[in-house]
Order: structure tokens, then sequence, then C-alpha cells
């Protein structure tokens, strides 16, 4: 709904001042991110990939390339074609077109599938970290032990509606826990 991909039967989301559906442009110009599995050219590095796609909502420079690519930690695999890239990578890969713009909002959707245990860490320390620089992450996972470790805040959607939310401390299942 937040990247206008489907409509609301009612109401809107908001980001910054730019409400979806009606300014879902601008709105986008704030956000970066995935929902399921990004996809790529796998015929092409993840450099060309970095570059083609993120040309389409402005400048990329190639600084700006490397240094999403090490912070995903595939500066080593940038010149390799996406095709020969695991899962994991892929992961990783859409991570760094998600961040290529600075955005104010990055929505990432279910970000450690497919990743080894050393892969799963760096990626929620990223998380943490965009956080710590003023990023909002908008963080999308079943698994609640995931959200627990990087998540300050989370919010429990159950058909279509926000039946919960707050800090994940208070959210956290006891033996009185909220029914949702």
């Amino acid at each position: 709904l937040i990247f206008g991909l489907i409509y609301p039967t009612s109401g809107y989301a908001q980001v910054l001042e730019h409400r979806v559906p009606e300014d879902r442009r601008e709105a986008l110009r704030h956000m970066g991110g995935f929902v399921d599995d990004p996809v790529f050219y796998g015929n092409m590095t993840a450099r060309k990939n970095l570059r083609l796609l993120g040309t389409m909502n402005g400048d990329v420079s190639e600084e700006r390339i490397t240094e999403v690519l090490e912070m995903v930690g595939l500066s080593e695999r940038g010149g390799s074609k996406v095709g020969s890239y695991s899962h994991g990578m892929r992961q990783r890969l859409g991570i760094a077109l998600a961040l290529l713009h600075n955005p104010d909002l990055v929505i990432l959707d279910e970000p450690t599938s497919g990743l080894d245990p050393q892969g799963m860490k760096d990626v929620r320390e990223l998380i943490r970290e965009l956080g710590r620089r003023g990023t909002t992450v908008f963080l999308s996972s079943h698994l609640l032990h995931e959200v627990e470790l990087v998540c300050n805040r989370a919010g429990i959607v159950r058909r279509g509606r926000m039946v919960v939310q707050g800090p994940v401390s208070r959210l956290r299942p006891t033996d009185n826990a909220v029914k949702v």
C-alpha cells in the first residue's frame, strides 16, 4: 500500500507530507525498498544493475554505487554477473538498491530471507545503523524474533488493519499476552 502497489479501500498512507495514493510519485522520491524477492538482470553485473535501475530515479555516482555495495558486503562481487549470485546475495543487492538514493524511509520485506547466519547478523546490524543515522526502516517479517532483534517499535496488522502497535518490549509475548 505504501508503495502504491495496492490501493486502500478507505484512508491513505502518508510519507512525510505526501499521501499515498494521491501523491504517490512524490512519496516514492523519499522511499527505497522491495517487496518479496528483489529482481535483477542476471546477465549484468551488480554495478551495472545498480547504475541502470538507479538512474530511473535520478543521477547515481560510481562512488555511491561503491558505497552501497560495501554497506551490504558485496564490494568484492560488484563486478560479477547477478545470475551467479545466491538468493542471499540478491537480497543484499536489493538492499543496496533500496539505499542508493539515501531515502528517508526504507521498506524491507523479509530482508534476511535466504541469508546464512553471518549474513543475517550483518543485515540486522545494517538496519540498526540506518536507524542510528536517522533513516526510518519498515521491516516486514513473520519472524517475531527477527523484529525483536532490530526494531524499537512494532505494529501487528491483521486483515489489513493495525491491531496493536508500540514499543517492541511492550508487545513481547508473556503469560498475559495481548490477544490479537
